[in-house]
């Protein structure tokens, strides 16, 4: 049974395993060296609760164990920094390289196995780029170190940045979430959420994922619902509905007047008739905004395209 595990990148869970079958010591809360895809790696052990671990082994979707190396020594830990440095100044070297070649590319991160033998450029683009000759002058200032130079997408870019959320929750993508589903604008205005950049989108630049997490509960509480510009009778005579507020069973109404008022949906029927009622926007949110959104801006956020590649 599963003892003691990692988070990898993305915030994966990752079993730990020992050398030639051999058993792991106690490591909870400690850095450990473990070996990984990449080769030598510096992480974060912890307990794994036995109750969890049944349960991941039984779903069939545990990742290939690490092998656990050692605990971190004091000398190992002087190393470590030393290698934490040593990927900032490497970072901002290919930088420069990537501008000496006018390459249409973004770095976004740096890494450095603890062995020495392998650095990862982490990188995000528009387009296919050709880096050939960046790799030349690469290996000429990375001797005897194997580069990878890996195309990420915008939203992996997050991912393995981590950060806060607007919510003030660590991102979703880089804590629990696994798969980055397909979103559009519709998610949004279904929900009456203020269709603006600001609002509807997160730090990648892309819409935000839990934009997904409540649409279903959002298209259930719609079922019975009169739709926008439809005509109805409420108890305060005939007009026409300009918003709903699906999660409180409630419509709101514009009479002839110009007044508008909310009604719960119980209180309400369609009729087939026209009322003089003109209905300029297409719903009222309680929001408010400044910004001024073209069709070009909800676009992009929408553009999924290499927004996620999962090649981290």
């Amino acid at each position: 049974m599963i003892k003691y595990a990692v988070h990898y990148l993305k915030n994966t869970f990752v079993p730990l395993k020992g050398a030639d079958g051999e058993s792991v010591p106690n490591i909870d809360g400690k850095l450990v060296l473990a070996r990984t895809e990449k080769g030598e790696e510096v992480l974060k052990a912890f307990l794994v609760n036995p109750e969890v671990a049944k349960k991941f082994e039984k779903s069939g979707k545990t990742p290939e164990p690490f092998e656990f190396i050692r605990v971190m020594t004091q000398e190992d830990m002087m190393i470590y920094e030393e290698i934490k440095k040593e990927e900032v100044t490497s970072f901002f070297k290919c930088k420069e390289l990537v501008k000496k070649h006018n390459l249409n590319m973004n770095l976004v991160q740096c890494r450095l196995t603890f062995d020495r033998r392998k650095i990862s450029f982490y990188y995000t683009a528009p387009e296919r780029v050709d880096f050939r000759e960046l790799l030349k002058d690469l290996t000429q200032v990375f001797k005897r170190m194997r580069i990878d130079l890996r195309h990420i997408g915008v939203r992996d870019e997050s991912s393995i940045m981590d950060g806060t959320g607007i919510c003030g929750k660590p991102f979703c993508c880089s804590s629990y979430l696994r798969k980055f589903e397909s979103i559009n604008v519709k998610l949004a205005k279904d929900q009456g959420m203020p269709i603006a950049p600001s609002k509807i989108s997160g730090t990648c630049g892309r819409l935000l994922c839990c934009l997904t997490y409540e649409y279903s509960n959002y298209i259930e509480a719609a079922k019975g619902m009169p739709p926008v510009g439809s005509t109805v009778m409420t108890p305060a005579g005939l007009g026409k509905v300009c918003f709903i507020q699906f999660l409180n069973n409630s419509v709101a109404v514009k009479f002839e007047d110009g007044k508008i008022k909310e009604f719960d949906k119980t209180e309400i029927e369609m009729v087939d008739a026209d009322v003089n009622v003109d209905i300029e926007i297409s719903r009222i949110t309680n929001y408010t905004t400044d910004e001024k959104v073209d069709a070009k801006q909800l676009k992009q956020l929408e553009d999924d395209r290499n927004s996620s590649t999962g090649n981290v």
